[in-house]
């Protein structure tokens, strides 16, 4: 684009030496453009990225907006004007320009790329649709006669990621091509407008040097290793890990036991695979928050601070380098650390912050830890993105666990929801000799009922911890938690959802050191502690659940192997609770391993890999639906004529069901003082990043038990504590002194 008759301004910087300083139009434009060109490459689309960064702006040719942006910024006097739209024309210009199935994702991308990716239809409660954008014909005829319309040999824009892709793939390419524009038009801007902020990106070791400083790492590390079987163990995993580093890329698993040493191998694994196949990044996905601190501790130590990035909820801006926060908008650094939650909802966003950071994912290696956690009714749809991922992207997945599960071939059963996403050949183990370190790992004996339709008292399970100097006891939900630790010693530790995050995080820190000090300690828990918190007790009561729970619930149980050095195992003891395990997919689970044990499995070992390939085979035949977003409606079924509910997606595909909870902030140690610092500033996005880790979420019923109480007030539009005696510093959330009701979120 070139202006005709005037100079257009894209942007207007305030600085205290120069005045005011433009960006011509044009310039922002061809730099988009040009940024475009590099990043959609990555996936054989240049040209397509081109065009849309030459494109995508120009609105902005309109007096209307160069009005508003004069006036607005102060560089002309007049009242201030409302926004205007300048995200249409773009969309508009593609469709009268390009024919069918060429200009539709360039108007998803233009249209989108301040408020994010439209629905084709429209929908109640969802503002706008990309089908009412572009009746917007004014915006289009509005700007004619300010620039010279580009005249695009079409026949250039090579096929999607250079080859035919299937139905279920054009959505995450189209948002990859969206997340390119959001991503260049940010750095764009932000070289103009902030440079000193935009000279602080990309500051980062390659991942070649990274693998030299792991390992030196790793040889130092060695070195001062006790000699023992255990480390020999992790030791042969690690070289295994390495050598499988040189198997195309594709999907991959490492099914180790816990204590094997995943952690480290599968990141050895993955700077090898890095750079013999030249991949950008590494990406470690974990279920929960809490789990992913140790993990980000021992990376930085490895790598230093500045190549690991850490993005969840619960990110402390204090303690994040200004180069950290900069990576977490667009996942650029080496080594990234997220939560599935974060990683997999962003692959099905639709708004511009979450998505700016997907394009970024292609020819890079996702490693997905404690891959047994997968939710299955989100299964279809998350197997269908990795392999998109891979086969149209270049990335390389590895899942990691130590119950893997099924996730190749017909995955389902015969019932009318199985499905087949990924081929069983496709997934290749990194450590071929996994059946063999089961028995080599075994440290627990895993003690089953001796009649599995036998329910325990609450007291009698009390009265057998009690008997044990070290023990940890976890349960299915928060109220079978208050029940058990009611009835325990006052020195007991608790563990629950009823605490806020940085609470949880401080009793862990204590449980570990008592565990290494040797003392004395007892703890009851939901299930948040069984999967990754590296923590060894001698002794652990398993509620029973599904058997992945009680397998990662033996995996905190003897970890270190040290009762081995006396001849000893350590002791995991299921036990059936006073009531059942709650309906939905935790009964699924424990339903599953009845039906094993009452069968031809009971003699089996359950821990091991066999039992757990039957008892997923089993747990998945159980489950209704794997779509529970239906996104087969939504983004696949109407693939070919390129319409897409982006919007809609966006809004069901949530891994955790929130909805009917309330959140409420709480005064928690630092907590106090950020919710004073609330109270006076309001809701700035550092200060509620920082609050949620002092958040706790409740149902509806309890909610308003606590609002009625009077306990709580709302202040910005967000629930605050606003009386001492709601949350406690042993157990978290109260009510009237009594313990709240227990809200189950999977």
């Amino acid at each position: 684009m070139y202006y005709m008759d005037k100079e257009f301004i894209a942007h207007i910087r305030s600085d205290s030496m120069n005045g005011f300083v433009l960006q011509d139009l044009d310039t922002h434009l061809e730099g988009v453009g040009a940024l475009m060109y590099e990043f959609s490459n990555e996936f054989f689309n240049a040209e397509w990225g081109k065009i849309i960064g030459r494109w995508h702006d120009i609105g902005k040719y309109s007096e209307a907006f160069q009005q508003y942006i004069e006036v607005n910024s102060g560089y002309k006097e007049g009242p201030l004007l409302g926004k205007t739209d300048h995200s249409s024309a773009g969309a508009i210009y593609a469709k009268e320009t390009l024919p069918e199935g060429y200009w539709q994702p360039i108007a998803y991308c233009i249209a989108g790329h301040h408020a994010g990716l439209h629905n084709w239809y429209p929908e109640i409660g969802l503002s706008g649709s990309l089908q009412e954008r572009l009746t917007k014909l004014e915006l289009l005829n509005s700007i004619r006669d300010h620039f010279n319309e580009e005249t695009v040999d079409y026949n250039k824009l090579n096929a999607p990621t250079g080859k035919a892709l299937p139905s279920e793939s054009f959505h995450l390419w189209i948002r990859m091509l969206f997340s390119c524009l959001v991503d260049a038009d940010y750095l764009d801007t932000e070289s103009f407008m902030n440079p000193e902020s935009f000279e602080k990106r990309g500051k980062y070791d390659s991942l070649s040097t990274l693998k030299d400083r792991f390992d030196d790492y790793m040889s130092s590390f060695a070195e001062k290793a006790v000699d023992s079987d255990m480390n020999r163990i992790r030791d042969s995993v690690l070289k295994q890990c390495i050598y499988s580093g040189i198997l195309e890329p594709g999907f991959f698993s490492i099914t180790v036991p816990t204590g094997g040493g995943k952690t480290l191998s599968s990141i050895a694994w993955a700077l090898e695979h890095a750079v013999r196949y030249k991949k950008k990044r590494v990406v470690f996905a974990i279920p929960y928050t809490s789990i992913i601190s140790q993990t980000v501790q021992v990376y930085r130590e490895i790598f230093g601070e500045t190549n690991v990035v850490e993005h969840h909820s619960n990110i402390d801006d204090e303690t994040s380098s200004d180069e950290s926060k900069l990576s977490i908008e667009n996942w650029d650094a080496p080594i990234i650390v997220t939560t599935n939650v974060q990683l997999f909802e962003s692959l099905y966003a639709n708004r511009t912050s979450k998505c700016r950071k997907l394009h970024n994912l292609a020819n890079s290696i996702i490693i997905l830890d404690e891959a047994q956690m997968l939710p299955p009714e989100f299964l279809k749809p998350i197997l269908s993105i990795l392999r998109s991922l891979v086969e149209d992207f270049g990335a390389s997945v590895l899942f990691s666990t130590a119950t893997q599960p099924v996730l190749t071939g017909e995955i389902g059963g015969s019932g009318k929801y199985a499905f087949k996403e990924i081929e069983t050949e496709r997934i290749r183990e990194i450590v071929p000799d996994f059946k063999c370190l089961t028995n080599k790992l075994n440290r627990v004996d895993v003690q089953m009922p001796e009649n599995i339709h036998k329910n325990m008292e609450w007291k009698e399970v009390a009265d057998e911890l009690m008997q044990f100097d070290q023990v940890l006891s976890i349960v299915n939900t928060r109220k079978d938690c208050r029940s058990l630790y009611n009835l325990m010693p006052e020195d007991t530790f608790h563990l629950s959802r009823m605490m806020c995050s940085a609470h949880i995080l401080d009793v862990i820190a204590q449980i570990k050191d008592r565990l290494r000090n040797g003392e004395s300690i007892r703890v009851v828990s939901t299930q948040l502690i069984e999967a990754g918190v590296d923590i060894d007790f001698p002794v652990v009561y398993r509620a029973l659940a599904g058997l992945d729970s009680i397998a990662q619930s033996a995996g905190r149980c003897n970890r270190e192997g040290k009762l081995n050095k006396e001849g000893k195992l350590g002791l995991t003891k299921v036990f059936c609770p006073p009531k059942n395990t709650p309906l939905g997919l935790m009964r699924k689970g424990s339903d599953t391993l009845k039906e094993m044990i009452g069968g031809a499995d009971s003699c089996c070992n359950l821990i091991d890999p066999a039992s757990f390939k039957r008892y997923f085979d089993l747990f998945y035949s159980k489950i209704q639906n794997f779509d529970k977003p239906n996104i087969k409606s939504l983004l696949w079924q109407d693939a070919a004529q390129m319409k897409f509910q982006f919007a809609t997606a966006a809004r069901d595909f949530k891994l955790i069901d929130d909805r009917g909870s309330e959140t409420i902030l709480i005064e928690y140690k630092e907590g106090a003082d950020l919710v004073r610092l609330f109270k006076h500033k309001g809701p700035e996005s550092w200060l509620m990043r920082k609050l949620q880790r002092y958040s706790v979420s409740v149902n509806a019923r309890d909610f308003e038990k606590i609002r009625s109480a009077g306990l709580i007030e709302q202040i910005h539009g967000c629930w605050v504590q606003s009386h001492e005696s709601l949350y406690n510093t042993k157990v978290g959330l109260l009510s009237d002194g009594e313990w709240l009701e227990e809200i189950h979120i999977i």
